[in-house]
């Protein structure tokens, strides 16, 4: 019988929450806040604004088709996560995957940045990492990293699209770096 509903994964959680408030007033400002908060692009260091996109690029999405295939993905995978990781940990890796591909964007391209894509294809690395034994690379990491990976340097060499494949790649690097980081080496 059900009792009650258990916020079970608090930073997963809060996150899809933030992000799909982010998407509602973005919506409600005709997408003046998401310009403003929620991309980040090249501006000026001085400006305040230019440090909360670094981080809160993550939070913005176009629309509710972006947000869905993001969170879908995040839901999925980032429960089971956070209670490998710890909470602390999952946000950290989240705010680091947010800082380096915002950082790396703001560099190398002349475009806005924004939505999850890069936290979903970390965390997606990030869970070939969860029954690592101890001197051993998981098979699951190497077919994953493959198939995702590959898959997005294709697509950004032949694409002409509005997808950041640049993203996916940075977040499934970070996903790499924290699973090789952070794996138990009681296995």
């Amino acid at each position: 019988m059900l009792k009650r509903i258990h916020y079970n994964s608090p930073v997963i959680l809060t996150y899809a929450f933030l992000s799909l408030t982010a998407l509602v007033i973005g919506y409600i400002t005709d997408m003046d806040s998401t310009r403003l908060l929620f991309s980040v692009y090249r501006s000026n260091p001085a400006d305040i604004f230019f440090y909360l996109r670094l981080f809160g690029h993550v939070l913005g999405h176009v629309n509710w088709e972006h947000y869905v295939n993001n969170f879908l993905i995040i839901l999925l995978v980032g429960p089971m996560l956070e209670m490998k990781y710890g909470s602390k940990n999952m946000l950290r890796m989240i705010l680091i995957t947010a800082f380096t591909t915002g950082i790396l964007n703001i560099i190398f391209f002349d475009t806005a940045l924004l939505g999850a894509s890069g936290v979903a294809f970390m965390l997606i690395i990030l869970s070939s990492f969860v029954n690592i034994k101890k001197g051993s690379i998981p098979l699951t990491l190497i077919l994953t990293a493959s198939l995702y990976l590959g898959r997005e340097i294709m697509a950004g060499l032949t694409a002409n699209d509005d997808i950041s494949q640049f993203a996916h790649i940075a977040g499934g690097i970070c996903g790499g770096v924290f699973g090789f980081t952070l794996r138990s080496d009681k296995n």
